[in-house]
């Protein structure tokens, strides 16, 4: 059974920093594209960042230069460095690879 668990969700002060670990368990996911998608309350889930199985990443503009998407393969985690937070940071993040989706962990930004 294929699982992705996310952790590292929290409440942190404007400016702070957080990194988001998603691990993967039931399958290998090391040939595969993954991503980080965020919503918040009462907005529609949108994409963040993504990392292709070879490395190569991309981001909303809107998280360009503070947030660093990478993975480790050998430990079948993907992980997102986020730098410099704002308010509007704050939403559910949930990772995702092939079909499969994680349960989503908290990040509140406090202003």
């Amino acid at each position: 059974q294929v699982q992705l668990v996310e952790s590292g969700g929290g409440l942190v002060q404007a400016g702070g920093s957080l990194r988001l670990s998603c691990a993967a368990s039931g399958r290998t996911f090391s040939s595969y594209n993954m991503r980080w998608f965020r919503q918040a309350p009462g907005k529609e889930r949108e994409f963040v960042a993504a990392i292709t199985w070879s490395g190569g990443t991309s981001y909303v503009d809107s998280v360009k230069g503070r947030f660093t998407i990478s993975r480790d393969n050998a430990k079948n985690t993907v992980y997102l460095q986020m730098n410099s937070l704002k308010p509007e940071d704050t939403a559910v993040y949930y990772c995702t690879v092939a079909a499969y989706w994680g349960q989503g962990t908290q990040v509140t930004v406090s202003s």
